[in-house]
């Protein structure tokens, strides 16, 4: 499909009464949107393919569903960080910021030192975006040690007062993610979590609670990322001593 091609077929998929109900149901907020469904981009995107030139002319279109297509289509070892500054001052929503910083920003080299700088920025998306890509990172590398994923905590721990909605939840989505890479890492979620219980922030409190809640399941789905360790019986039984 052509640009023009694509951008017909996103006015023929328009539906104000999605635009709305995106705001009310799910918090939302975007401009020039033309209602069309998070599954449904996927599939537009899944037959496109990826192609970087469109995937930048459908960012530099401006439409809210372009944008996100391209989040989509771009490759993500092709993301520079001029690219990644550009986009990240234009997140207007949860929904936008977390597709950017899953499906590009933590699959490039560039996902570390995104986490240092962005969980620092003051802008409520930038700041997301920066714990986005953390809880994302966790699953995307699968061979980095635990030292690697350790400097996360004092992070987590000192924005963990932040009371904006979109920030405390990313703050603990990263601190569950980070518990559920392996068994070691979930036991020092799990005292951070604590710690940061004791903080006298209702923000913090909320983060805490409900990361334990799932930290600290019987049940819990864990990964054993880096596997040559987490897969070794040795290993394992050491962990568990």
């Amino acid at each position: 499909m052509t640009y023009t091609e694509i951008i017909e077929h996103l006015y023929d998929l328009k539906n104000i009464e999605k635009v709305i109900f995106k705001e009310k149901k799910f918090g939302i907020v975007s401009n020039n949107s033309l209602g069309i469904y998070h599954k449904d981009l996927k599939l537009i995107a899944k037959d496109i393919g990826q192609d970087n030139e469109l995937a930048l002319q459908l960012f530099d279109s401006g439409i809210y569903e372009g944008r996100l297509l391209c989040s989509k289509m771009f490759k993500p070892k092709d993301v520079t960080e001029p690219l990644m500054e550009k986009w990240v001052k234009t997140f207007e929503n949860w929904e936008i910021c977390d597709s950017f910083s899953m499906g590009l920003f933590s699959k490039n080299k560039f996902a570390f030192t995104k986490i240092l700088e962005w969980t620092e920025r003051l802008s409520e998306f930038e700041k997301r975006a920066g714990f986005a890509i953390m809880a994302s990172y966790c699953m995307a590398d699968k061979t980095s040690e635990n030292e690697l994923f350790e400097q996360f905590f004092p992070i987590i721990k000192r924005e963990a007062s932040d009371e904006r909605l979109y920030v405390k939840k990313a703050v603990n989505w990263a601190l569950r993610n980070i518990g559920k890479r392996n068994i070691d890492l979930n036991r020092e979620a799990i005292k951070v979590a604590y710690e940061i219980l004791e903080l006298e922030n209702k923000s913090a409190k909320w983060i805490a609670k409900n990361a334990l809640t799932e930290l600290q399941k019987e049940n819990i789905r864990m990964s054993d990322y880096p596997r040559a360790v987490y897969r070794n019986p040795i290993a394992n039984n050491r962990c568990k001593k």
